[in-house]
């Protein structure tokens, strides 16, 4: 009999596997249909020796002091400040938009300030903004937006930005200093030998058994089991009752080069020109010194594993209705597919210690002041 039937092994079945294991005692079945944990996390070494992201680049950062030190248990980190380049009017210029980009992209010497007065001038008088179209327009003028959204959201989102939600591009900010890293989280670091070994540390437990290669349907009635963490696709539990969430996926082409380094930084930006939407150059990320250099090409499409939850009004709106559905189960709903949102890693992992906690409330309720802090 286990006490819990975890559904998905990636950050946030892992977590919540580790923690109940760990801190709660509880005999945990961890099951996964793909033949590794660690979910689109999942690191391994390529024929030629080099480490590669499966499912395309992860990098890790956060501004979680609380998700930092829980995954510091399992890992040790190596420093490392993500930067993208764009590939704009045959230049390669940095991306979020900063000073830098201006400056290369038009021939300039502007200053912080003038740069600042350069896009206010650009930029469009948007009352209300309502969507990734929007947000563009109105911190960058219509210019800057076809040069490096409109593109990159056509081929990412096969929509418009006038389409979808204003989150979309309110996660790129724009800049009127000279720094070019991607990310500005507190924390911006990598696993020092990989996301898998992290995994694999995470639920070196006990209390902790893994069924790989398995459709938890196949399970579901055969292992007796007190409850469910779900964390695979809502609509799928249900089957598919109120019709298919829609997501959009990726094709993934990898490619290892005789030769140390392709480009001059970990991910290139291609809004414009070609099908992919960008080139990243694993070593960049690792850290890994090997005399050949690995890349992988990404390709949206509208078919394949679920990756990017597609924001519009009337998805949301059918969410719902799967979400409300949840409130009738005693299964707990945890992380991007199950809760239908689009979260970095950090988030995922807040949002299992949060739900976490929120079962240590449940079961202990009198004894908060007992509790075990991670």
């Amino acid at each position: 009999m286990f006490d819990y039937l975890i559904v998905g092994a990636g950050f946030a079945g892992s977590v919540l596997a580790e923690r109940l294991a760990s801190i709660e005692g509880k005999k945990i079945l961890l099951v996964d249909k793909r033949n590794h944990i660690g979910g689109n996390a999942y690191d391994c070494y390529n024929n030629e020796g080099i480490l590669i992201h499966k499912y395309g680049p992860h990098i890790f950062h956060t501004n979680s002091k609380e998700v930092f030190h829980y995954l510091s248990k399992f890992t040790e980190w190596r420093n490392y400040q993500h930067k993208v380049l764009a590939c704009v009017d045959g230049q390669q210029v940095p991306i979020p938009i900063n000073l830098n980009t201006i400056n290369n992209l038009y021939g300039l010497n502007l200053s912080s300030a003038e740069v600042e007065g350069f896009l206010a001038a650009r930029a469009e008088d948007i009352a209300q903004v309502k969507t990734s179209e929007d947000v563009v327009l109105k911190a960058v003028g219509r210019e800057l937006y076809e040069k490096f959204f409109k593109g990159y959201t056509k081929k990412q989102w096969d929509l418009d930005p006038s389409e979808l939600d204003a989150s979309v591009t309110a996660r790129v900010p724009t800049r009127i200093n000279k720094d070019d890293r991607y990310f500005t989280d507190t924390y911006q670091a990598m696993p020092l030998h990989g996301f898998t070994k992290m995994f694999e540390k995470m639920l070196d437990h006990p209390n902790i058994k893994i069924l790989l290669n398995t459709d938890y349907h196949e399970v579901i009635n055969e292992i007796p089991y007190a409850k469910m963490i779900f964390t695979g696709p809502v609509d799928e539990y249900f089957d598919y009752c109120y019709g298919k969430l829609p997501y959009r996926s990726l094709q993934f082409k990898f490619e290892t080069l005789d030769q140390e380094q392709f480009q001059q930084t970990g991910t290139i930006n291609y809004p414009n020109d070609y099908a992919f939407t960008r080139i990243t150059e694993f070593k960049y990320l690792t850290g890994q010194k090997h005399t050949k250099t690995s890349l992988v090409y990404e390709f949206p499409k509208a078919e394949g594993d679920p990756y990017y939850p597609i924001p519009r009004p009337e998805n949301a709106e059918l969410y719902k209705k799967y979400q409300q559905l949840t409130q009738q189960t005693n299964a707990y709903f945890v992380g991007r597919l199950a809760t239908y949102k689009y979260y970095n890693m950090d988030q995922v992992v807040a949002q299992a210690l949060n739900t976490f906690k929120k079962i240590q409330a449940e079961t202990n309720p009198i004894s908060d002041e007992n509790k075990i802090s991670i």
